[in-house]
Protein backbone atom coordinates (compact mmCIF):
# COMPACT_ATOMS: atom_id res chain seq x y z
CA UNK A 1 0.00 0.00 0.00
CA UNK A 2 0.94 3.42 -1.23
CA UNK A 3 -0.10 5.61 2.59
CA UNK A 4 0.41 2.51 5.01
CA UNK A 5 3.45 0.78 5.82
CA UNK A 6 3.58 -3.42 6.98
CA UNK A 7 3.24 -3.28 10.73
CA UNK A 8 0.25 -0.97 10.27
CA UNK A 9 -0.99 -3.13 7.76
CA UNK A 10 -0.67 -6.39 9.37
CA UNK A 11 -1.48 -4.54 12.83
CA UNK A 12 -4.07 -7.42 13.76
CA UNK A 13 -4.07 -9.84 11.21
CA UNK A 14 -2.48 -10.21 7.78
CA UNK A 15 -3.75 -7.62 5.26
CA UNK A 16 -5.72 -8.94 2.84
CA UNK A 17 -7.85 -8.34 -0.22
CA UNK A 18 -10.10 -11.17 -1.27
CA UNK A 19 -13.03 -11.41 -4.26
CA UNK A 20 -15.65 -13.88 -4.28
CA UNK A 21 -17.00 -15.23 -7.80
CA UNK A 22 -20.19 -14.40 -6.51
CA UNK A 23 -19.31 -10.41 -6.67
CA UNK A 24 -18.38 -10.57 -2.73
CA UNK A 25 -15.55 -10.24 -1.33
CA UNK A 26 -13.38 -9.18 1.94
CA UNK A 27 -10.83 -5.71 3.17
CA UNK A 28 -8.81 -6.31 5.91
CA UNK A 29 -6.48 -4.43 7.11
CA UNK A 30 -4.90 -2.72 10.50
CA UNK A 31 -7.94 -2.43 12.26
CA UNK A 32 -10.03 -2.41 9.54
CA UNK A 33 -12.67 -5.11 8.12
CA UNK A 34 -15.26 -4.56 5.24
CA UNK A 35 -17.55 -6.50 3.45
CA UNK A 36 -17.00 -6.02 -0.68
CA UNK A 37 -19.25 -5.74 -3.44
CA UNK A 38 -17.77 -6.14 -6.37
CA UNK A 39 -18.77 -5.89 -10.78
CA UNK A 40 -16.34 -5.61 -13.64
CA UNK A 41 -16.33 -2.68 -15.46
CA UNK A 42 -14.69 -1.49 -18.81
CA UNK A 43 -12.19 0.69 -18.79
CA UNK A 44 -11.09 1.97 -21.84
CA UNK A 45 -10.27 -0.97 -23.85
CA UNK A 46 -9.68 -2.83 -20.80
CA UNK A 47 -11.93 -4.70 -18.04
CA UNK A 48 -10.97 -3.87 -14.18
CA UNK A 49 -12.58 -4.93 -10.92
CA UNK A 50 -14.79 -2.25 -9.07
CA UNK A 51 -15.77 -2.93 -5.82
CA UNK A 52 -17.34 -0.70 -3.12
CA UNK A 53 -16.76 -1.79 0.90
CA UNK A 54 -18.27 -1.22 3.93
CA UNK A 55 -17.10 -1.73 7.39
CA UNK A 56 -15.64 -1.10 10.48
CA UNK A 57 -12.73 0.52 11.92
CA UNK A 58 -12.09 0.11 15.95
CA UNK A 59 -15.79 0.55 16.01
CA UNK A 60 -16.26 3.40 13.95
CA UNK A 61 -18.19 2.87 10.71
CA UNK A 62 -16.20 3.25 7.07
CA UNK A 63 -17.44 3.19 3.57
CA UNK A 64 -15.81 3.55 0.11
CA UNK A 65 -14.56 2.78 -3.74
CA UNK A 66 -11.98 1.30 -5.38
CA UNK A 67 -10.93 -0.43 -8.69
CA UNK A 68 -8.34 -3.50 -8.91
CA UNK A 69 -6.93 -4.63 -12.34
CA UNK A 70 -5.64 -8.26 -12.27
CA UNK A 71 -2.76 -10.12 -14.29
CA UNK A 72 -2.00 -13.39 -13.58
CA UNK A 73 -1.26 -13.78 -9.78
CA UNK A 74 -1.09 -10.18 -9.64
CA UNK A 75 -2.70 -7.34 -8.86
CA UNK A 76 -2.78 -3.55 -8.40
CA UNK A 77 -5.33 -0.95 -8.06
CA UNK A 78 -6.75 1.41 -5.73
CA UNK A 79 -9.47 2.71 -3.30
CA UNK A 80 -10.66 5.61 -1.12
CA UNK A 81 -12.34 5.86 2.07
CA UNK A 82 -15.30 7.95 1.45
CA UNK A 83 -14.25 11.68 2.39
CA UNK A 84 -10.86 10.11 3.90
CA UNK A 85 -7.78 8.50 2.99
CA UNK A 86 -6.98 7.19 -0.39
CA UNK A 87 -4.04 4.53 -1.45
CA UNK A 88 -2.79 2.39 -4.17
CA UNK A 89 -2.00 -1.02 -3.69
CA UNK A 90 -0.40 -4.18 -4.87
CA UNK A 91 -1.10 -7.83 -3.86
CA UNK A 92 -0.40 -10.92 -5.08
CA UNK A 93 -2.61 -14.67 -4.87
CA UNK A 94 -2.07 -16.41 -1.89
CA UNK A 95 -2.76 -20.00 -2.88
CA UNK A 96 -5.16 -21.98 -0.33
CA UNK A 97 -5.37 -25.71 0.23
CA UNK A 98 -9.18 -27.22 1.65
CA UNK A 99 -8.52 -29.16 4.23
CA UNK A 100 -10.11 -33.02 3.31
CA UNK A 101 -13.41 -33.73 5.14
CA UNK A 102 -12.37 -37.51 6.16
CA UNK A 103 -16.29 -37.94 5.95
CA UNK A 104 -16.77 -36.78 2.61
CA UNK A 105 -16.20 -38.76 -0.57
CA UNK A 106 -13.45 -37.46 -2.67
Amino acid sequence: MSTWDRDCIDLVAPGHIQFKSDGTGTLAFGAIQADMDCRIEKHGTTERLAFSFAGWDEGDEISGRGWAEISGDNMSGWFSFHMGDETTFKAHRKVTHAIRDSNKPL
